[in-house]
């Protein structure tokens, strides 16, 4: 009988801990994101920026994502702090309340139910503010499947630095080897190789425009229930 993904990336066993990316992974958010980026801009006298641009900007936190709406590109270096700042309170602000545009990828619910069947811990690490991250998971009825959520400003540091997948990890018991990643950018990537981790990357999340096959992942799926199969 052949081995599934999660039995060949493990050599037959299986990992004590799973951890995850949000947006782009378990979450199609940008829908959301770029409303909010929207109503920003449209207070700030600003021109709307629209999703396809706002789904390039996602993956490094709330504060970038800001500073490349203003910027309207990626490049964001002549983006003073005191209008980032500005512009950063009234997005979270705006982003705080309905996620009613956010949807849950097909076959993340059946995946995490039967990872959780088989005794495997899970997290959320993510680059969105802590304080967005559980009302949102349980928004999407995903909240009790994990034990642990490190959100972008729970920790000094942020992905793709290791320091959210070290920290859960110690929380965990779990050891490099007893342990996977599941993102879909380069930042995800990079920082389960910073905690020499193995990692997953989904085809179908933001990255940026790029296609997540450049970082040379572990593995790649199309469909998180692919990971059992």
């Amino acid at each position: 009988m052949s081995q599934g993904v999660l039995e060949t990336l493990f050599d037959g066993k299986q990992p004590r801990l799973i951890m995850f990316d949000l947006d782009g992974t378990l979450l199609d958010s940008a829908p959301d994101l770029a409303a909010a980026v929207d109503a920003m801009l449209e207070t700030l006298g600003r021109p709307p920026a629209g999703l396809d641009k706002v789904r390039l900007w996602i993956g490094n936190g709330a504060r970038v994502l800001v500073r490349r709406a203003l910027a309207d590109q990626m490049e964001h270096s002549h983006i003073t702090e005191a209008e980032a700042d500005e512009a950063l309170s009234l997005f979270m602000s705006l982003y705080g309340g309905s996620h009613e545009l956010t949807v849950v990828y097909p076959g993340v619910q059946e995946a995490l139910a039967t990872l959780k069947a088989k005794g495997i811990a899970m997290a959320v690490i993510t680059n969105k503010p802590e304080r967005f991250v559980g009302p949102l998971l349980d928004d999407m009825q995903l909240g009790d499947f994990f034990s642990w959520i490190v959100g972008g400003d729970t920790l000094p540091q942020q992905k793709p630095d290791p320091a959210g997948l070290l920290y859960v990890m110690g929380k965990a018991g779990a050891k490099p080897d007893d342990a996977l990643f599941i993102g879909d950018s380069r930042n995800d990537i990079r920082a389960a190789r910073a905690a020499g981790v193995r990692c997953v990357a989904m085809t179908y999340g933001y990255n940026h425009g790029q296609p997540i096959a450049d970082e040379s992942p572990d593995w790649l799926l199309d469909d998180l229930r692919q990971l059992l199969a």
